[in-house]
């Protein structure tokens, strides 16, 4: 597995490129985020791994422009704010999760091999479809009764989740812990945000809703 690493921090470099060698994986370094942002683009890694306070081009910023390049490849940032607004800006960027400095190299590992795992159990299946609404995973397009639906990033992996659960009701802990991979409660109304904004394009514009929410369990995407 070929890892990307963007780190201006020759130490931590170092250190993190031996950890993952130890583990089998190999690594390729750049300490320039302009450098990391087109090595990202030109190539086809396993995980990019980001510092997110770089010089001249910081973490945020190449997150941003890479998601809205359609690269959708697991990103994982390195931080030494670990404060939970700081990882919720950093997530919502579009990183898939998000490491505090300092950080033990057995964390980071167990995180590169769940990311990786992760995205390529999901690369396996290519689109889900329940009723009349359909999302290809490959070519990113959601689309219901012959409409296409523009999502978000972070809309469509939320409904990508919502639609491999679908009939299943699914709690906010496991939207936390799988579509925004906090494994604590940030006490924000991010869900519910996503949540309704997801409403207003798949369900408003047509006549019969699909995503419902049940009251003091979580939420079921639904349709007969």
């Amino acid at each position: 597995m070929h890892i990307l690493l963007i780190e201006d921090d020759r130490q931590t470099a170092e250190h993190i490129v031996k950890g993952l060698k130890t583990h089998h994986f190999t690594c390729e370094h750049t300490a320039s985020g302009g450098d990391g942002l087109a090595l990202a683009l030109q190539n086809d890694y396993a995980l990019i791994i980001i510092d997110r306070m770089l010089p001249v081009m910081n973490g945020i910023s190449i997150v941003k422009k890479l998601r809205e390049s359609g690269m959708r490849k697991p990103i994982l940032f390195l931080s030494a704010l670990g404060e939970v607004d700081e990882r919720v800006i950093g997530l919502k960027a579009g990183a898939d999760d998000y490491l505090a400095k300092p950080f033990a190299m057995s964390e980071l590992v167990a995180r590169t091999e769940a990311l990786i795992r992760r995205d390529t159990q999901q690369s396996q299946i290519s689109e889900y479809q329940v009723a009349d609404l359909h999302l290809d995973l490959l070519s990113r397009e959601v689309v219901r009764d012959g409409q296409k639906i523009d999502l978000q990033p972070r809309e469509f992996k939320l409904l990508a989740y919502l639609m491999q659960h679908h009939d299943q009701v699914v709690t906010r802990m496991m939207l936390l812990e799988n579509v925004w991979d906090y494994h604590f409660d940030p006490q924000t109304n991010i869900i519910d945000v996503h949540i309704s904004r997801l409403r207003t394009k798949i369900d408003k514009p047509f006549d019969k809703p699909l995503l419902h929410t049940i009251r003091g369990a979580g939420y079921r995407l639904h349709g007969q």
